[in-house]
């Protein structure tokens, strides 16, 4: 119902019954509640993603509708739901509009047009698993992916509901509002040495996905054109680890270089409340920090994943939690290629400090067990040796008894 017939109040002769209350389902504004506060409306409520408005009308206001308002709720509530239900109030007559948000309305098509508005363009330069795994998530939230990668993946791009550009020159030319570069990281600085930033708008943002910040940090700032922002991102999960909900999955990111207009910033923070909302536990952290904190937790989890899965852990009837747990290990990092594993060491100047550490600790485990199994054969061998000499001895002690009594007796 229009909020104009709302505000149409004026005296009138004409009386309505008492002690009965309606249900009407039309829309009420809330610029038009605040305007209906000071003749009644006593409150208005939410209830979940149905947008209930209550409206309440009080019997002594109810006599300054107009007769026309009044014969137009009726006829809203009889065409749309059902003919107005009456029920007795003590209060006297209560006039109530229950608002569910229905496909014809006005506010609902509105805001339609405004998510599609404010939906971002955004284009994945290599379309692998962690590629397309990260627009699948991106098209959910009703943003548009475009991608292109060295192999063809439009089957796959069309599944997802994206669209692949086989040649990079056509990518760009889409003006995609942001770039996420998604390749391995052995293949980054040839990829972007050949990227045709001069077909992208000139404040493009600029940001990559990989497991090593330093790195694509220092290549950005030294490649990119000087007007495009920089996002340096990591999402500390995968394909795998991150199949279900990202609920607490830590995102690591770096505002490195944004552009000082309102736009740009918006957009920027658009992007990583993408991630937000889908639950990820975000954390501003400069790609030195998390570089010299990855090569503890996350070379290391990959490098005993890669151990472990190189002895081909197989599974028993006795299994236990913490052999289960190992094999989980195995499943979320041994599946990846090794140009990521390797990537994670050589592109990590803290990497090798780590690895020379765990095989440190190895060494000194090893070492105890064996200094132990040293002392335990130790023992065994003196106490067989010492065993021995008794019985020597004592047999020579025999002998020389033996030999004294026949002395003796001679």
């Amino acid at each position: 119902m229009p909020s104009a017939h709302l505000t149409q109040l004026q005296d009138s002769n004409t009386q309505i019954p008492q002690n009965r209350r309606y249900l009407f389902p039309f829309r009420v504004r809330c610029d038009t509640l605040r305007r209906f506060r000071g003749i009644g409306v006593e409150k208005l409520e939410l209830s979940g993603k149905l947008l209930i408005r209550v409206v309440m009308i009080r019997e002594k206001t109810a006599h300054l509708l107009s007769f026309n308002t009044r014969k137009t709720l009726l006829k809203t509530s009889s065409k749309l739901y059902h003919k107005p239900k009456l029920e007795r109030s003590k209060d006297g007559l209560s006039i109530s509009a229950i608002d569910a948000a229905q496909p014809f309305d006005f506010e609902a098509k509105a805001k339609v047009v405004t998510d599609r508005k404010n939906a971002l363009k955004i284009g994945i330069v290599g379309f692998g698993n962690f590629g397309q795994f990260v627009a699948k998530r991106i098209i959910s939230k009703g943003h548009t992916v475009i991608a292109t990668s060295r192999g063809d993946y439009s089957a796959v791009a069309a599944d997802l509901g994206a669209c692949f550009y086989p040649d990079i020159d056509d990518f760009c030319e889409e003006h995609p509002d942001i770039v996420i570069l998604s390749t391995s990281i052995l293949s980054t600085e040839k990829v972007l040495r050949e990227f045709p930033f001069q077909r992208l708008r000139r404040n493009t943002l600029f940001c990559d996905v990989l497991s090593v910040k330093q790195f694509p940090k220092q290549l950005f700032l030294k490649l990119l054109p000087q007007n495009f922002d920089i996002l340096c991102l990591h999402p500390m999960f995968g394909p795998d680890s991150g199949k279900g909900s990202w609920r607490d999955l830590p995102l690591v990111y770096e505002k490195v270089r944004v552009g000082e207009e309102k736009s740009r910033k918006n957009r920027c923070e658009q992007f990583l409340h993408l991630f937000e909302d889908e639950g990820c536990r975000m954390v501003e952290m400069s790609c030195e920090e998390h570089d010299r904190q990855a090569a503890s937790s996350q070379f290391i989890t990959h490098t005993v994943g890669r151990m472990l899965g190189t002895m081909e852990l197989a599974d028993t009837s006795i299994s236990t939690k913490g052999f289960e747990s190992l094999r989980s290990l195995v499943d979320n990092t041994y599946n990846d290629s090794f140009d990521l594993y390797y990537g994670l060491f050589m592109y990590n100047k803290n990497a090798t400090i780590e690895l020379s550490r765990l095989e440190q600790a190895f060494d000194e485990v090893k070492g105890q067990l064996f200094n132990r199994l040293h002392e335990i054969i130790r023992n065994e061998i003196f106490t067989e040796v010492d065993a021995t000499q008794d019985m020597e001895n004592s047999s020579l002690s025999n002998l020389q008894g033996a030999s004294e009594d026949d002395k003796k007796k001679k």
